[in-house]
């Protein structure tokens, strides 16, 4: 025993890492039960009331889900909202023009009626949440097919919104946990009127582009701010020139004392999904099938979009949100590949299912879960060349513009041709919008490219599964017909549709070439044999039983269930990486603005800098904000558990404080939404002090700064 003290405190005094990440995505109603001694031990200050109150202001006040796929925190009495400079990207881009191009230089509001209103923008505060687990159970059987369970299920989950949303108030989601085995309620309430404060320029805020992305040393500026605007009462309004900000009933003070190697950190936010009890067979499946179609499709489309983004700043504001979404998952999705297959992490998850299945089979649990991994491995064996189809064909969709045209711009132009003379009439400014819209959001040279390859790579890679029928007959000649179908159809054209408003046809709309050709590629994609039904039905229900019985052996030791955007709360602490001779830091847990001027490129898309920023790097001018040894910080690395949805998220020290923003993993731990690495996980973080000194220092925009509450201890 002495042995192992004296090696502890050598490992303690040498500064060797003995702690470890800590793994899990909670419910903020199970802090007090599950999590609150562990992390008052790590140095959590806050009680679990402070953090997750009904009655009471608490720190889930201060938390928005942004525009309803990243995290926003309130950091000011008047309701400034500050998220990561990518999640902003679609507002910043749409408010963005060639000569007030806000992407590529940056802005910052002067003044409240400065603040620019992007048309579609809201965010989403948590109210409560509870368990209606047993509620809705109490509802199925285990002799009901899967719809039949659905149905039963999704009746009572609408009686459950509508005793919950006081007529209309709030609005009211009920969310499946443990693949069906719990069900919780999550009461929100969305405010719509919400306006672009400022951003740093592109070169900032994106600095590192793809090159960097989900990598570390990182010195990215991705920051952004909106604000949130309510009716004088405090209630959500559309927009209005009169509304006001809103009085939030939390907002977080700013914390500038800077991090350290095991500060305690927590983040607040809205992971998006983990697959942390997916069944080896889905892992193989995603590895060897779903993810390489994904990567390759992705690459296409980005390159077709790349080819026209480099012509203009006008071509690059129409693709710039779109490519960056698709660049962003197409790295994530080798970094998946990579990890995965490195870590064998398929072949873990077979050695747990095969202990499980030794345990199923036992007499006492042979009839209920006996046939589970069979039933499961059976689904994926019949499924393994559909993935790989499938992908191919949904980043068709994704990355084309009428690759979804059918269900999107086509279904509201079928309604608007269903509406009698009275309805189309007051249907028609609404359309002639969308029409105008429409192609403001695309460049038709761009778009016959995308479709052609997309096509292409579509028809010759995915032969392991039927084609959908309208490309098995153009396979070999798909320039002609690309060519040809944009030269008929009424949707490239602007004066065609509008023609069309005029003189709506069904008939016309249904047999249009590019619309007939979505069509196909959607109902493909959805279509089910009998065979696939009967087999999903069983996956299902085998699924559930695999996590139910991996519960109940004990098997697993998750007591967390996956993400699903629902706000959780993780904890951990500020923690390095091993020594990078990439990073000039003493340790590895922090990057400064001098490693970021060495990655300084003139001219380069990725690795530029504002001439400003230089100057004020060589002047030292680093105010209030240079850390205590000498140094401007820019990012800093944690070992919190997060994953997409996350992006935006707060870092808080034990107090509640803010002190970073969470916006990317790295590459090491990229299998981290299917199983935890507590040696390699990290969460990269910007500093809250780089984000203040860009806005008073770099941008000017004191004023800005001067509502946030700023503390140093």
């Amino acid at each position: 025993m002495k042995r192992i003290i004296t090696i502890l405190l050598l490992l303690m005094i040498l500064g060797v890492e003995v702690s470890k990440a800590d793994e899990g995505m909670w419910f903020l109603m199970s802090i007090k039960r599950l999590n609150q001694r562990d992390m008052e031990k790590m140095g959590l200050q806050l009680t679990a009331e402070e953090i997750y109150s009904i009655n009471n202001s608490s720190l889930k006040d201060a938390i928005v889900q942004f525009n309803g796929g990243c995290t926003a925190e309130l950091i000011s009495k008047d309701a400034l909202v500050l998220t990561n400079h990518h999640c902003g990207y679609d507002a910043i881009a749409e408010l963005s023009t060639p000569e007030a191009n806000y992407l590529k230089n940056g802005y910052w509001a002067a003044s409240k009626d400065k603040e620019l209103k992007p048309k579609s923008l809201y965010v989403r505060f948590f109210v409560r949440m509870d368990d209606v687990s047993k509620r809705i159970l109490a509802k199925v059987n285990p002799q009901m097919t899967e719809a039949e369970r659905d149905k039963s299920i999704a009746d009572e989950i609408a009686i459950i919104e509508k005793e919950n949303n006081e007529g209309g108030k709030y609005t009211v989601s009920v969310r499946s946990f443990f693949q069906g085995n719990e069900f919780y309620y999550f009461v929100y309430q969305d405010f719509k009127d919400v306006r672009f404060v400022g951003t740093p320029p592109e070169s900032i805020g994106k600095f590192g582009g793809d090159t960097d992305n989900w990598e570390w040393p990182r010195q990215t500026g991705d920051f952004s701010m909106f604000r949130i605007y309510a009716d004088a009462n405090g209630n959500p309004a559309e927009y209005s020139v009169n509304n006001v900000p809103l009085k939030p009933k939390k907002h977080l003070s700013v914390n500038i004392g800077g991090v350290k190697e095991n500060d305690f950190a927590m983040i607040l936010g809205y992971p998006g999904r983990t697959n942390r009890w997916m069944p080896a067979g889905g892992i193989e499946q995603n590895v060897k099938f779903a993810y390489p179609a994904w990567v390759e499709g992705s690459k296409v489309g980005m390159d077709n979009m790349k080819k026209y983004m480099v012509q203009s700043d006008k071509l690059n504001l129409i693709y710039a949100s779109k490519y960056a979404g698709v660049a962003n998952y197409w790295k994530n999705r080798q970094g998946m590949i990579d990890a995965l297959t490195k870590f064998g992490t398929a072949k873990s998850k077979a050695e747990q299912e095969a202990k499980f299945n030794d345990w199923a089979n036992k007499p006492e649990n042979k009839a209920k879960y006996g046939n589970v991994i069979e039933k499961i491995n059976a689904y994926y064996k019949l499924t393994n060349e559909k993935a790989r189809h499938d992908n191919y064909l949904q980043q068709l969709v994704r990355t084309s513009a009428y690759g979804f045209i059918s269900r999107g711009f086509g279904k509201q132009l079928m309604n608007y041709s269903s509406a009698d003379v009275a309805g189309r009439e007051k249907m028609k400014p609404e359309m002639e919008n969308e029409i105008k819209s429409f192609f403001t959001e695309l460049h038709i040279p761009a778009e016959k490219d995308i479709l052609k390859a997309q096509l292409a790579l579509y028809a010759t890679k995915s032969k392991g599964f039927p084609l959908a029928p309208s490309v098995i007959t153009i396979a070999n000649d798909v320039d002609n017909y690309v060519n040809s179908v944009f030269t008929l159809s009424i949707f490239t054209s602007e004066e065609r549709l509008m023609a069309f408003l005029n003189a709506p046809s069904k008939g016309l709309l249904t047999n249009d070439p590019i619309f007939a050709l979505s069509n196909d590629l959607l109902t493909h994609l959805t279509a089910k044999t009998d065979e696939l039904t009967k087999a999903q039905n069983d996956f299902l229900s085998s699924f559930r039983l695999l996590v139910e019985g991996l519960r109940e052996s004990k098997l697993a030791p998750i007591q967390y269930p996956d993400a699903n955007s629902t706000l959780r709360l993780t904890y951990g602490k500020v923690r390095a990486l091993p020594a990078d001779k990439r990073n000039d830091a003493k340790i590895n847990n922090y990057t400064t603005m001098e490693s970021m001027v060495k990655k300084y490129k003139a001219g380069d898309a990725e690795f530029d800098l504002p001439a400003r920023l230089l100057e004020l790097y060589k002047q030292k001018d680093f105010g209030r904000y240079v850390d205590a040894k000498g140094y401007m910080p820019v990012c800093f690395l944690t070992d919190n558990d997060i994953t997409g949805g996350n992006s935006g998220s707060p870092v808080l020290n034990g107090k509640g404080q803010l002190i970073g923003l969470a916006f990317d993993g790295n590459i090491e731990a990229m299998a981290g939404d299917v199983i935890f690495d507590k040696k390699l996980q990290r969460t990269i973080n910007v500093d809250i002090r780089y984000v203040l000194w860009i806005i008073e220092k770099y941008a000017n925009a004191k004023h800005i700064v001067d509502e946030m509450d700023v503390v140093t201890n």
